[in-house]
């Protein structure tokens, strides 16, 4: 089969929808699948507001609908919002071509602490961009429920993964910080809430792996805590193997990525109880769900590492992408359906 996928978020990015949709394109071309990303790269862009590290596809529609057309797929996934997946949109509508979307990141949550806009209102403009879409496809049920209360149709599951080849517990922990160690990995932005962990009064060290527009306000305002900046692959494991609790504050990940790959290394989590950590830490000896996260965090520290990886092992990028394949459509198929009802 040959598929499209268009993104606004591609490497060198690091984040959750880039490191799924890399993992997934890894494994559809293992089994043969020809794929085609159509990314940023190639266009004239400008920095996204608040992200300058993401670049912004500026008016691609031509570009587009030609890139479309040259390669000619069996199916097509739009995994993002922003302006090429607006672009990609409007071709397939245009043309009455059947595709795919994907509901990555709880931008309404983002946007109306940053610029005022009521959550109403971006709901409903993504409502309206998902619409047409034969199948929106969402990592857990929690945010397939919220979708289905917004009015949002055709949900589908794709859960996520990890490398178990990378992401899997130390022979020896060994650390040269003061124990224990409360980690947290992830982009230094607002949304994260990243403050709400460095707060806590709690033992040892807080360390701190990621980078983002936020870090150098967070390291004025908490000087004792550790920041490692970015890490990837075995470097970004060892960092889960030498710490005893990874703390998640975020409220607003549709998944988190980063506590399926903490509990891969048998690190256990803390985390509020609410969406991404309550479909992903579903065994109370991987992880402690508490709305006081200091507590969540201390309470963590008596959970039993093997336990905890064996649960963060459940999760497999095979799988992940086995439902994404089920999920797609031939691009021809809305065609087809609207031949049948004329």
């Amino acid at each position: 089969m040959r598929i499209l996928l268009v993104t606004d978020a591609w490497a060198p990015q690091v984040n959750g929808v880039v490191v799924t949709l890399q993992n997934t394109v890894r494994w559809l071309r293992r089994w043969g699948h020809e794929v085609e990303v159509l990314s940023p790269e190639g266009f004239r862009t400008i920095p996204m507001p608040t992200y300058p590290e993401i670049p912004l596809a500026v008016m691609p529609g031509r570009k587009v609908a030609a890139r479309i057309r040259e390669v000619d797929p069996d199916a097509i996934h739009i995994a993002t919002e922003g302006p090429l997946g607006i672009a990609a949109r409007a071709w397939c509508v245009k043309n009455r071509l059947a595709f795919t979307t994907a509901y990555h990141t709880c931008f309404p949550e983002y946007v109306k602490p940053r610029f005022g806009v009521p959550l109403a209102w971006t709901y409903a403009w993504l409502r309206r961009f998902h619409a047409p879409s034969s199948a929106v496809l969402v990592a857990t049920p929690a945010i397939a429920d919220l979708l289905a209360e917004r009015g949002f149709n055709a949900i589908a599951e794709w859960s996520r993964g990890v490398d178990n080849e990378i992401f899997r517990p130390a022979e020896h922990r060994e650390s040269d910080l003061r124990r224990p160690v409360f980690l947290f990995v992830g982009r230094l932005s607002v949304e994260k809430n990243i403050a709400g962990f460095l707060g806590l009064d709690l033992p040892g060290t807080k360390l701190v792996v990621g980078d983002g527009p936020q870090r150098a306000e967070l390291q004025r305002r908490f000087p004792e805590a550790i920041f490692a900046g970015a890490k990837h692959g075995h470097e970004l494991a060892a960092c889960y193997q030498r710490a005893d609790v990874f703390v998640f504050p975020s409220r607003t990940d549709t998944f988190g990525l980063v506590l399926v790959e903490a509990m891969a290394c048998g690190t256990p989590v803390a985390a509020f109880p609410v969406r991404g950590p309550i479909d992903v830490v579903t065994d109370p000896h991987a992880g402690v769900l508490d709305d006081d996260l200091g507590a969540a965090a201390m309470a963590a520290l008596a959970l039993d590492r093997e336990r905890v990886h064996r649960h963060g092992t459940r999760y497999s990028w095979e799988h992940c992408t086995r439902q994404f394949v089920s999920s797609l459509v031939p691009v021809r198929a809305l065609e087809r359906s609207l031949a049948r009802a004329a």
